[in-house]
């Protein structure tokens, strides 16, 4: 893992955006489409207007999420409505945006056609984008569920009292399928479970199994800010 600090969030945005732009272009200059996994929560909407205004020709680029929550794509809390606000609506270009919510109940019931969905995006992925939560949970694979389970399908359903709503979330083989990682952590917490897994790598923890089974160089963009 290569770790960068930043005293502020405007020079991390600034200069995530530039790795960013950098990684998909290099998969760009050897391949006709690249893609982006991007996350939700409430962090991304500092730096994905930053990513969404660099001059790329996103019209050959496919974006598509690392997890989504079972809610309407129309509501804040929505995942893809993040993405839409502050990522695509900074693009000049039209992007190939596809997203993990479907009209299913539930997240279970919609597997085959998120399969289907996936399957359509250039993999391995050129740039997959995570968060870190402060119990080490990457998209919406939490600390308890079994990684060996995830290794053979593109997506899962996730249902957790940690979680305030249902899920669907990549699988750790599909995250894994990444030529590029770039993991966002803000806050002191979050740092310190990193400075911990330097040490020891938890297999509890969501990040490590990502940490053991992808080849894929991850880079780290850590701020005591947010």
């Amino acid at each position: 893992m290569q770790r960068y600090y930043y005293s502020n969030m405007h020079h991390l945005a600034m200069d995530f955006a530039d790795f960013a732009a950098t990684a998909l272009k290099d998969t760009l200059a050897k391949q006709p489409k690249a893609s982006l996994v991007v996350p939700g929560g409430n962090t991304p909407r500092h730096y994905l207007p930053t990513l969404g205004r660099h001059s790329l020709p996103w019209d050959r680029i496919t974006v598509t999420l690392s997890d989504e929550r079972w809610v309407d794509t129309r509501t804040a809390i929505s995942n893809e409505h993040l993405v839409r606000k502050y990522l695509l609506a900074q693009m000049t270009d039209k992007v190939n945006f596809i997203g993990l919510k479907t009209h299913h109940l539930h997240p279970s019931a919609a597997i085959t056609e998120i399969h289907e969905r996936l399957i359509k995006i250039p993999r391995p992925f050129s740039l997959t984008i995570l968060g870190l939560g402060e119990d080490g949970h990457i998209a919406s694979l939490f600390p308890g569920m079994n990684p060996d389970q995830q290794m053979t399908s593109l997506c899962l359903a996730v249902e957790t009292p940690i979680a305030p709503s249902l899920r669907i979330s990549l699988s750790l083989a599909a995250l894994a399928d990444s030529q590029h990682i770039a993991l966002i952590v803000t806050g002191m917490t979050k740092r310190r479970l990193l400075d911990q897994l330097n040490e020891t790598l938890d297999p509890k923890i969501p990040l490590v199994w990502l940490l053991q089974r992808s080849s894929a160089p991850i880079t780290i963009f850590e701020t005591d800010a947010f």
